[in-house]
């Protein structure tokens, strides 16, 4: 169900309403259910949001705050784990290995792992991978996961 002509006037009428109040994509997702027993995906609702031509009033989201970058001390490996992890992962970082080459971490939902450096071809030496997946199982044990 993602067409707007499926739906009743009045199913219609109260999205506008709750649009102009100020509702979010997921407010109007949560109306629908509680009070039409309308159950619709995420998607669908931004479906019907586009076609009906609904403004949705979005507030002004608070920017993290990001810890400062620390500075990698040479010959020492960093890893850190993303507030949001990367579509399709469960978990997802950056890591600076011992000679200072980057990549990006990250876990699948089945858990298998994987590293995309920065520099093409990039294989970090195995003490680096030692030492990345000892910080790495201390990111996730202090993540909760």
């Amino acid at each position: 169900m993602s067409s707007a002509s499926k739906l009743s006037p009045e199913q219609k009428d109260a999205l506008s309403r709750w649009a102009a109040e100020g509702a979010t994509m997921s407010d109007l997702q949560r109306r629908l259910k509680d009070e039409f027993s309308l159950s619709i995906t995420y998607m669908d609702t931004r479906f019907l949001v586009l076609d009906l031509g609904l403004e949705l009033k979005e507030e002004p989201k608070a920017e993290p705050v990001a810890e400062p970058e620390k500075p990698v001390a040479p010959g020492k490996v960093h890893a850190t784990m993303d507030h949001l992890a990367l579509p399709g992962s469960l978990v997802s970082g950056k890591v600076t290995f011992s000679d200072g080459e980057t990549a990006i971490w990250m876990l699948d939902q089945t858990g298998r792992p994987g590293l995309d450096p920065d520099t093409p071809g990039y294989s970090p030496s195995q003490e680096d991978i030692v030492e990345f997946q000892i910080q790495l199982r201390e990111l996730i044990r202090q993540s909760g996961l």
